[in-house]
C-alpha cells in the first residue's frame, strides 16, 4: 500500500553534473521523491545493497557472494533491521515508508536503464519498509572492526598476552575519514568552513549520492547513502552544516560460547519470533553468566546461488547474540553482541531531525539520539555556533571485552549500560582524522596521528581560508609515516654501491607521494620489501599461516597487510627482541637496488581499483597520488599491492557564509548506470582532488519530467 497520496507531486531538477535537486510540498512527499529518483538513477546499486542486507545476493551474483550472504544470515542483519523498524516512532516510520514507496515506484524504470539486470537475469521485487534499516546495518556491521579481535586473539596465542595490541593501527578493512572545522576567525568571510572526506572502499556505483531535498519546511543538500532517506553523515541546511568521521570506538563484542545438547533435546525453536527460517530447535544450550544453561535459538536457512547448488546455513543465537562462527569447540564458537540488536535502535529518528536543523544546538540535540555507527561529529552554523562531539551507542563493560573474545559464562563481561559520549569546545581548528583524541575513552586502536597533525599544520599556514583553497588540503601527499623507516638508513654499513646510491636517493626524497614522483614509487618498492621480510621472519612464523574461519573475516587476518600497516610500531617495539630490523632493512635495500630502481611515476603503479558487484571489463581507472597515511589517503596495502581500493568516497567543503560557495565531488558521478553521461564525469576531477560547485539557484538548474 502506498502511503503517499499524489505521490507524483514533486519536481525534479538537475545541475550540469546530473545531481538531482528535488522539491515537494511536504517532508513525506520529499522522502518519496528521494527514493524514487534514487531508484531511477541507481536501481542496480539499490538491489545489490538490499540483497546483501538480506543475505540473498548470491541468487544473482553467484558463488563469490556466498561468504557474505552466510555472514549476513548468521549475524541476523535482516531480522535486526525488522526489529529496529518495529521500534520506530510513527512519524519516522511513515517517513521511511514514504522513501520505500518511492523506491518501489522507481525500480522498474530504473532497472530498464541498466543492462546489468538483463545480464544477471535479476528482476527487482518490492521492498519492505524495513529494508533501508537493513542496508544501513549491512553497510556498518564491519565498520567498528570487531574482526580485529580475532586477530588479537591469534597474536596473543602466538606471541603472548603482552603483544595483544602489537599490530595496532588503522588496519585493513577499517573505514576512516578526514574532517576539519575552520572557525570564522580564520576564514576570509568571517564564517566557519567545514571540509573533509570519508575514506571507504571505493565502489562502482559510488557509496555516496550528491542530492538536494527541498520542501516548505527545509532545503538541505548533502551526501546520502543510496537506500537511506535523508543525510546521515554530511549535510548543509543553509544556516547549519555537519560532517562526521569514524570515531574508532569499540562497541561490538565477541563472546566465546560453550554449547551442549539440550536436556531432552527440544531446544526453543522459534524463540524471539523467528521469521527467517523453519524454527526447528534441534536442542542446543549455552552456558550463561549465571552458570546456568540457556536455550539457544536455532534454525536453518537456504542460500540460493546462481550457477551453483544451494547452500544451507545453520543460524544460532545465544542470549549474547548471533553465533558468527561455530567449529564445535568453545574456542571456535563465537557470538556477536552489537548495539542495534540489543537496543532495537539505529537512531533513525535523528535523520529527519537533522534535515530540520537550523543551528548547532539543533544538530547537537538531534545527535543525542544517534546509535549506529559511532561517529565524531563537527558542525557549525551561520551565527558562529560550533560543535565537536561523539555520537553513538557504546556499551559499558570490562576492558577485556574491547581487546579480544571473552567467555560468555563469566559475569564480569556482561554489558553494564551505555557510555556518555564526549564533547569538547572548539578552540582553534577542530580536526578529526581517526587519531586518538576526543573519542579515546571509547576505543582501543586508532589511526596514527600523521593525517591529523598534517591537517593542523596546513591549516595553520593561513588566516584567510576560502572554500576553494580547501582543495590544497585535500590533495596533500606528504607521508610522515616514512620517517621511522628512513631513519634506519644512515646507520647501515657494508652496503653495495647500488644500495648506497638508493639510500642517498631515498634520504633526499621530499617524502611526498605525489602522482608524478618517481621517488615515491621507489620508496613504495623498498617499503614492500621490508614488509615482506618482516612477515617472513621466524619471530612471526606462528602468524603466517592462511586465515581460518569464515572468509568474510580474512582481510583482518593476513599477516602481510598487518605488518604493512603496523610497520612504524614494529620498527621500534621491544616486544620482538629476536626481530633483526637492521638486517631486514639492509637486505630490503639491497633487493630493491638489485631489481633496479623503477623510474616510473607513482600514478602509473598506484591506480584506482574499485569494487563492483558486476565489474565492467572495459573500465579504465586513473592513477592517483597519495598513500594511506597522507591527507590524500589513497590506501595501498604495503607489501601486497600498490593499487588502491580505499580512498576518499566523497569530498566536501561546507561554507557557512554562502552555501552556494560550497564545493563537493564523488569518485565517479551522480548516475549509477554504466555508460550514462554522468556515471563517471567527476572521476577526472576527483583523481586530481578538484571539486565541483554546489548549485543552489533553481534558475540555474534544468527541470526534468518525472
Amino acid at each position: 500500500m502506498n502511503l503517499v497520496p499524489n505521490a507524483d507531486a514533486f519536481e525534479l531538477y538537475r545541475d550540469d553534473w546530473g545531481i538531482p535537486h528535488l522539491r515537494a510540498p511536504d517532508a513525506n512527499r520529499l522522502a518519496y521523491a528521494q527514493g524514487r529518483i534514487t531508484a531511477h538513477d541507481r536501481a542496480w546499486q539499490l538491489e545489490v545493497e538490499r540483497h546483501r542486507a538480506q543475505g540473498s545476493s548470491a541468487a544473482f551474483l553467484g558463488p563469490d557472494s556466498v561468504a557474505w550472504d552466510r555472514f549476513a544470515r548468521q549475524s541476523r542483519l535482516a531480522d535486526t533491521a525488522r526489529r529496529c523498524h518495529e521500534a520506530l516512532d510513527p512519524d519516522t516510520a511513515a517517513w521511511v515508508r514514504a522513501y520505500v514507496d518511492g523506491v518501489n515506484d522507481g525500480l522498474t524504470q530504473g532497472a530498464a536503464r541498466d543492462s546489468r539486470f538483463t545480464r544477471t537475469g535479476h528482476t527487482p521485487t518490492p521492498w519492505e519498509p524495513w529494508v533501508p534499516l537493513g542496508i544501513w546495518i549491512a553497510t556498518h556491521i564491519l565498520f567498528a572492526g570487531f574482526a580485529t579481535k580475532l586477530w588479537r586473539e591469534r597474536v596473543a596465542r602466538a606471541l603472548g598476552e603482552d603483544a595483544v595490541t602489537l599490530f595496532a593501527t588503522d588496519g585493513p578493512g577499517t573505514a576512516g575519514s578526514n574532517g576539519w572545522l575552520v572557525p570564522g576567525g580564520r576564514t576570509g568571510s568571517g564564517s566557519a568552513i567545514i571540509a573533509g572526506d570519508p575514506h571507504r572502499f571505493i565502489e562502482d556505483p559510488g557509496v555516496y549520492q550528491q542530492i538536494r531535498l527541498s520542501c516548505p519546511e527545509y532545503d538541505v543538500l548533502g551526501l546520502a547513502v543510496p537506500g537511506i532517506p535523508g543525510f546521515g553523515h554530511f549535510g548543509h541546511t543553509g544556516s547549519a552544516a555537519w560532517a562526521i568521521t569514524n570515531a574508532m570506538a569499540d562497541y561490538q563484542d565477541l563472546y566465546v560460547e560453550q554449547l551442549r545438547p539440550a536436556e531432552g533435546g527440544a531446544g526453543d525453536g522459534g524463540r524471539d519470533g523467528d521469521r527467517d527460517g523453519d524454527g526447528n530447535g534441534g536442542g542446543i544450550e549455552a552456558l550463561g553468566p549465571d552458570n546456568t544453561w540457556e536455550p539457544v535459538h536455532r534454525h536453518t536457512e537456504t542460500i540460493t546461488v546462481a550457477g551453483a547448488d544451494p547452500v544451507e546455513v545453520e543460524v544460532l543465537e545465544t542470549a549474547r547474540g548471533p553465533v558468527i562462527t561455530h567449529g564445535g569447540t568453545a574456542e571456535q564458537t563465537l557470538s556477536l553482541r552489537y548495539p542495534p540488536r540489543v537496543r532495537r535502535d539505529l537512531g533513525f529518528a535523528v535523520l529527519p531531525a537533522l534535515l530540520r536543523a537550523r543551528t548547532v544546538a539543533d544538530i547537537d540535540r538531534a545527535l543525542d539520539g544517534w546509535a549506529e555507527p559511532v561517529n565524531v561529529v563537527q558542525a557549525a552554523d551561520s551565527e558562529g555556533g560550533l560543535l565537536h562531539r561523539v555520537a553513538g551507542a557504546v556499551p559499558l563493560r570490562h576492558r577485556a571485552n574491547r581487546l579480544r573474545p571473552v567467555p560468555a559464562w563469566d559475569p564480569q563481561y556482561v554489558w553494564q549500560g551505555w557510555a556518555e559520549t564526549p564533547a569538547e569546545p572548539v578552540q582553534g581548528f577542530a580536526v578529526m582524522a581517526n587519531a586518538r583524541g576526543i573519542a579515546s575513552p571509547l576505543g582501543v586502536e586508532f589511526a596514527p596521528a600523521h593525517r591529523a597533525e598534517r591537517i593542523r599544520e596546513l591549516l595553520s599556514g593561513s588566516a584567510d581560508w576560502s572554500p576553494k583553497a580547501m582543495a590544497d588540503v585535500h590533495r596533500d601527499t606528504y607521508l610522515a609515516s616514512a620517517a621511522p623507516l628512513l631513519a634506519l638508513l644512515p646507520g647501515l654499513d657494508g652496503l653495495s654501491p647500488a644500495a648506497r646510491a638508493l639510500r642517498a636517493r631515498l634520504l633526499a626524497w621530499d617524502r611526498h607521494m605525489a602522482a608524478e614522483s618517481t621517488d615515491a614509487t621507489v620508496f613504495s618498492a623498498f617499503r614492500a620489501c621490508v614488509v615482506r621480510r618482516f612477515a617472513a621472519d621466524p619471530a612471526l612464523a606462528d602468524l603466517a599461516g592462511a586465515p581460518a574461519g569464515p572468509e568474510v573475516f580474512h582481510p583482518w587476518l593476513y599477516l602481510v597487510p598487518r605488518v604493512g600497516y603496523a610497520l612504524e610500531g614494529l620498527l621500534t617495539t621491544a616486544l620482538l627482541p629476536a626481530l633483526d630490523r637492521a638486517a631486514h632493512v639492509r637486505a630490503a635495500l639491497e633487493e630493491t637496488a638489485a631489481a633496479g630502481a623503477p623510474d616510473t611515476p607513482w600514478s602509473q603503479v598506484h591506480r584506482l581499483a574499485p569494487w563492483s558487484a558486476l565489474p565492467d571489463p572495459d573500465a579504465q581507472w586513473p592513477g592517483l597520488g597519495g598513500d594511506h597515511d597522507c591527507v590524500n589517503a589513497t590506501s595501498t596495502v604495503p607489501g601486497f599491492t600498490d593499487l588502491t581500493a580505499r580512498a576518499s568516497a566523497a569530498r566536501y567543503v561546507w561554507d557557512l557564509a554562502r552555501r552556494e560557495d560550497s564545493l563537493w565531488a564523488v569518485p565517479l558521478g551522480a548516475d549509477g548506470v554504466t555508460g550514462s553521461p554522468h556515471h563517471r564525469d567527476q572521476l577526472p576531477l576527483w583523481a586530481q582532488c578538484e571539486l565541483v560547485p554546489v548549485v543552489t539557484d533553481w534558475t540555474r538548474l534544468t527541470k526534468e519530467s518525472v
